[in-house]
């Protein structure tokens, strides 16, 4: 909201009128501000969601925890580290099997990394040696 009264007209107000005026704006700020936030909302809901999410987590993470939370929640964070680990190692598990059932080995990896580097030298030195002898059957 746009005040076009004077300079001298605005000192000459009360400051009830003052008041008056500054909630009225303030208002009209968070009413702009609800609007922009449920055009947001419409338009990426899952953004808004996880913006939402992220500062409750760093809200959380910025409050200490106190004696009781800790009781309450060791065994669920308990429960979830183990059944973490457990995910993990099947993983890593499955991974290997996989590997192993096409043949891949670590030994084998190691082979091809070593076959490409030196794949790589010899065509760089083949390169340089073309370049090397174009060079010298112009001179």
């Amino acid at each position: 909201m746009t005040d076009n009264r004077s300079s001298v007209e605005t000192e000459r107000s009360t400051p009830r009128q003052r008041a008056i005026e500054a909630y009225g704006n303030a208002r009209d700020r968070v009413g702009n501000a609800g609007r922009r936030a449920g055009e947001s909302l419409e338009e990426a809901p899952l953004l808004v969601l996880a913006a939402g999410l992220a500062a409750g987590a760093a809200i959380a993470a910025l409050l200490p925890r106190t004696r009781t939370e800790d009781r309450l929640l060791k065994p669920v964070t308990d429960r979830a580290r183990e059944t973490a680990r457990v995910a993990v190692q099947a993983a890593k598990d499955a991974g290997q099997g996989r590997l192993d059932e096409l043949g891949l080995t670590r030994e084998k990896g190691s082979d091809t990394i070593r076959s490409i580097f030196q794949g790589f030298s010899d065509a760089a030195k083949a390169s340089g040696q073309a370049a090397i002898g174009s060079v010298r059957g112009k001179e």
